[in-house]
């Protein structure tokens, strides 16, 4: 079993970086596709961006790409998604995910950390 715990969410003006790590214990994160999702009120969880375990692919859906860069440091444990140019619409809740495949369904992911809000104002 895998525990998954995020931070590095906060309030920021749009235009603005944070930085999220997703640091796992238990299992190594080099044994799961790690993935990003967020989710908005009332809206359902979205994927956003997910790396492959051992080549690095990547994958993001098109409203983040070319602002947010997800990376993982195995040697750490922990996965990275870096957001830059953040928008008053990126405000959500972001969840970070471990699962056996690469995919962008949020039911196929096995582990789940508890999230960590990002605010952006306008």
């Amino acid at each position: 079993q895998a525990q998954l715990v995020e931070s590095g969410g906060g309030l920021v003006q749009a235009g603005g970086s944070l930085r999220l790590s997703c640091a796992a214990f238990g299992r190594t994160v080099n044994s799961y596709v790690m993935a990003w999702f967020r989710q908005a009120p009332g809206k359902e969880r979205e994927f956003i961006a997910m790396i492959t375990r051992n080549d690095y692919r990547t994958h993001y859906v098109d409203s983040v790409k070319g602002r947010f860069t997800i990376s993982r440091d195995n040697a750490k444990n922990t996965v990275y998604l870096q957001m830059n140019t953040l928008k008053p619409e990126d405000t959500a809740v972001y969840y970070c995910a471990a699962g056996p495949y690469f995919n962008v369904i949020p039911s196929n992911y096995d582990y789940w950390g508890q999230g960590t809000q990002v605010t952006v104002s306008s």
